[in-house]
Protein backbone atom coordinates (compact mmCIF):
# COMPACT_ATOMS: atom_id res chain seq x y z
CA UNK A 1 0.00 0.00 0.00
CA UNK A 2 1.32 3.25 -0.97
CA UNK A 3 0.37 6.54 1.06
CA UNK A 4 0.04 10.12 -0.01
CA UNK A 5 -0.83 13.43 1.24
CA UNK A 6 -2.99 16.10 -0.11
CA UNK A 7 -2.04 20.08 1.58
CA UNK A 8 -3.94 22.53 0.37
CA UNK A 9 -3.64 26.36 1.49
CA UNK A 10 -6.10 28.87 0.53
CA UNK A 11 -3.82 31.95 -0.86
CA UNK A 12 -0.71 32.28 -2.34
CA UNK A 13 0.91 34.20 1.01
CA UNK A 14 0.30 30.90 3.08
CA UNK A 15 2.46 28.00 2.96
CA UNK A 16 1.75 24.07 2.69
CA UNK A 17 5.02 23.35 4.36
CA UNK A 18 3.55 23.75 7.35
CA UNK A 19 0.93 20.93 6.77
CA UNK A 20 3.76 18.99 4.84
CA UNK A 21 5.90 18.69 7.86
CA UNK A 22 3.18 17.61 10.40
CA UNK A 23 1.71 15.15 7.82
CA UNK A 24 5.75 13.90 7.52
CA UNK A 25 6.24 13.51 11.07
CA UNK A 26 2.94 11.71 11.83
CA UNK A 27 2.71 9.49 8.89
CA UNK A 28 6.72 8.18 9.32
CA UNK A 29 6.16 5.88 5.87
CA UNK A 30 5.55 9.28 3.63
CA UNK A 31 7.53 9.89 0.93
CA UNK A 32 8.19 13.15 0.12
CA UNK A 33 7.70 12.95 -3.67
CA UNK A 34 4.06 11.40 -2.55
CA UNK A 35 2.68 14.77 -1.02
CA UNK A 36 0.73 16.91 -3.24
CA UNK A 37 0.63 20.31 -2.46
CA UNK A 38 -1.54 23.39 -3.80
CA UNK A 39 -2.54 26.82 -3.50
CA UNK A 40 -6.60 27.16 -3.81
CA UNK A 41 -9.26 28.00 -2.32
CA UNK A 42 -11.55 24.94 -0.46
CA UNK A 43 -14.00 26.69 -2.15
CA UNK A 44 -13.27 25.22 -5.00
CA UNK A 45 -14.48 21.68 -6.05
CA UNK A 46 -12.50 19.27 -5.09
CA UNK A 47 -12.02 17.71 -8.47
CA UNK A 48 -11.51 21.59 -10.12
CA UNK A 49 -8.37 21.57 -8.26
CA UNK A 50 -5.54 20.79 -10.98
CA UNK A 51 -2.88 19.10 -8.56
CA UNK A 52 -5.73 17.09 -6.76
CA UNK A 53 -7.76 16.34 -9.91
CA UNK A 54 -4.04 14.93 -10.84
CA UNK A 55 -3.38 12.93 -8.09
CA UNK A 56 -7.06 11.30 -8.34
CA UNK A 57 -7.00 10.77 -11.78
CA UNK A 58 -3.11 10.08 -12.40
CA UNK A 59 -1.19 9.05 -9.25
CA UNK A 60 -3.83 7.22 -6.82
CA UNK A 61 -4.28 3.41 -7.29
CA UNK A 62 -6.50 1.05 -5.49
CA UNK A 63 -5.02 -0.05 -2.35
CA UNK A 64 -3.58 3.08 -1.90
CA UNK A 65 -4.11 5.75 0.86
CA UNK A 66 -4.93 9.22 1.21
CA UNK A 67 -4.15 11.37 4.63
CA UNK A 68 -4.95 14.74 5.27
CA UNK A 69 -4.25 16.44 8.16
CA UNK A 70 -7.69 17.84 8.74
CA UNK A 71 -10.80 16.92 6.41
CA UNK A 72 -11.27 20.76 5.40
CA UNK A 73 -7.99 20.12 3.49
CA UNK A 74 -10.45 18.53 1.16
CA UNK A 75 -12.67 21.18 0.71
CA UNK A 76 -14.97 23.46 2.51
CA UNK A 77 -18.42 22.12 1.97
CA UNK A 78 -19.38 18.66 3.39
CA UNK A 79 -21.42 18.02 0.38
CA UNK A 80 -18.37 17.82 -1.52
CA UNK A 81 -15.90 16.33 0.86
CA UNK A 82 -18.63 13.59 1.19
CA UNK A 83 -18.67 13.15 -2.58
CA UNK A 84 -14.71 12.92 -2.43
CA UNK A 85 -14.59 10.30 0.09
CA UNK A 86 -17.04 8.46 -1.84
CA UNK A 87 -15.16 8.85 -5.17
CA UNK A 88 -11.50 7.48 -3.83
CA UNK A 89 -13.41 4.91 -1.53
CA UNK A 90 -15.36 3.37 -4.79
CA UNK A 91 -11.62 3.52 -6.94
CA UNK A 92 -10.53 1.62 -3.72
CA UNK A 93 -8.32 4.32 -1.89
CA UNK A 94 -8.55 4.68 1.72
CA UNK A 95 -8.90 7.96 3.05
CA UNK A 96 -7.98 9.04 6.31
CA UNK A 97 -8.21 12.84 8.21
CA UNK A 98 -5.22 13.13 11.25
CA UNK A 99 -8.23 15.06 12.89
CA UNK A 100 -10.59 12.77 12.95
CA UNK A 101 -10.71 9.84 15.99
CA UNK A 102 -11.03 7.05 12.85
CA UNK A 103 -7.97 5.74 11.24
CA UNK A 104 -10.01 4.93 7.94
CA UNK A 105 -13.16 6.43 6.95
CA UNK A 106 -13.71 3.01 5.00
CA UNK A 107 -13.84 1.03 8.10
CA UNK A 108 -17.04 0.46 9.74
CA UNK A 109 -16.53 3.42 12.22
CA UNK A 110 -15.49 5.76 9.27
CA UNK A 111 -18.55 4.96 7.66
CA UNK A 112 -20.40 5.35 10.86
CA UNK A 113 -18.73 9.16 10.80
CA UNK A 114 -19.76 9.46 7.39
CA UNK A 115 -23.30 8.38 7.81
CA UNK A 116 -22.97 11.42 10.52
CA UNK A 117 -21.39 13.54 7.73
CA UNK A 118 -23.68 12.74 5.11
CA UNK A 119 -26.97 13.30 7.29
CA UNK A 120 -25.45 16.86 8.15
CA UNK A 121 -24.54 17.61 4.71
CA UNK A 122 -28.39 16.56 3.99
CA UNK A 123 -29.74 19.01 6.12
CA UNK A 124 -27.10 21.48 5.06
CA UNK A 125 -28.52 21.30 1.08
CA UNK A 126 -31.98 21.03 2.78
CA UNK A 127 -31.42 24.82 4.50
CA UNK A 128 -29.95 26.27 1.25
CA UNK A 129 -32.96 24.87 -0.42
CA UNK A 130 -35.27 26.45 1.57
CA UNK A 131 -33.23 30.23 1.83
CA UNK A 132 -32.80 29.98 -1.46
CA UNK A 133 -36.81 29.61 -2.34
CA UNK A 134 -37.35 31.78 0.36
CA UNK A 135 -35.05 34.50 -1.25
CA UNK A 136 -36.65 33.71 -5.28
CA UNK A 137 -40.22 34.54 -3.64
CA UNK A 138 -39.06 38.03 -1.42
CA UNK A 139 -37.62 39.34 -4.96
CA UNK A 140 -41.09 38.31 -6.85
CA UNK A 141 -42.91 39.64 -3.97
CA UNK A 142 -40.65 42.98 -4.72
CA UNK A 143 -41.74 42.69 -7.98
CA UNK A 144 -38.24 41.69 -9.11
CA UNK A 145 -37.22 40.08 -12.17
CA UNK A 146 -35.53 36.74 -11.69
CA UNK A 147 -33.12 35.62 -14.43
CA UNK A 148 -29.91 36.67 -16.26
CA UNK A 149 -30.66 40.41 -17.28
CA UNK A 150 -30.43 40.83 -21.00
CA UNK A 151 -27.14 43.52 -22.02
CA UNK A 152 -28.63 46.51 -23.93
CA UNK A 153 -26.33 45.32 -27.01
CA UNK A 154 -28.60 42.65 -27.51
CA UNK A 155 -31.87 45.25 -26.95
CA UNK A 156 -30.20 47.42 -29.41
CA UNK A 157 -28.98 45.17 -32.09
CA UNK A 158 -33.16 43.21 -31.94
CA UNK A 159 -33.83 47.02 -32.81
CA UNK A 160 -31.37 47.82 -35.20
CA UNK A 161 -32.63 44.43 -37.31
CA UNK A 162 -35.98 45.57 -36.70
CA UNK A 163 -35.07 49.12 -38.23
CA UNK A 164 -33.30 47.74 -41.49
CA UNK A 165 -37.03 46.17 -42.47
CA UNK A 166 -35.76 42.94 -41.23
CA UNK A 167 -38.66 40.37 -40.29
CA UNK A 168 -38.00 38.34 -36.91
CA UNK A 169 -37.14 35.42 -38.47
CA UNK A 170 -34.22 37.41 -40.69
CA UNK A 171 -33.30 39.32 -37.63
CA UNK A 172 -33.06 35.84 -35.66
CA UNK A 173 -30.61 34.93 -38.32
CA UNK A 174 -28.48 38.37 -38.11
CA UNK A 175 -28.01 38.49 -34.50
CA UNK A 176 -27.48 35.02 -34.17
CA UNK A 177 -30.28 35.32 -31.19
CA UNK A 178 -33.32 32.78 -30.62
CA UNK A 179 -36.47 33.60 -31.79
CA UNK A 180 -37.82 34.37 -28.01
CA UNK A 181 -35.36 36.59 -27.50
CA UNK A 182 -36.15 38.55 -30.69
CA UNK A 183 -39.88 38.71 -30.00
CA UNK A 184 -39.49 39.86 -26.59
CA UNK A 185 -37.27 42.62 -27.36
CA UNK A 186 -39.07 43.44 -30.81
CA UNK A 187 -40.98 46.61 -29.19
CA UNK A 188 -37.71 48.33 -27.40
CA UNK A 189 -39.40 46.18 -24.25
CA UNK A 190 -36.30 46.10 -21.56
CA UNK A 191 -35.04 43.63 -18.99
CA UNK A 192 -36.14 45.07 -15.97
Amino acid sequence: MRTFAYCRVSTLEQNAETQAHQLKEKVPELRPDRVISESISGGVMAMERPEFKNLVENKLEAGDRLVVLKLDRLGRNAIDVLSTIELLTKKGISVQSLDLPVSNLNSPEGKLMLSLMTAFAEFEKDRIRERTNEGLQRAKAEGKRLGRPMADSTVQAVLDAKAKGLSQAKAVKATGLSLSTVKRYWNGRKAS
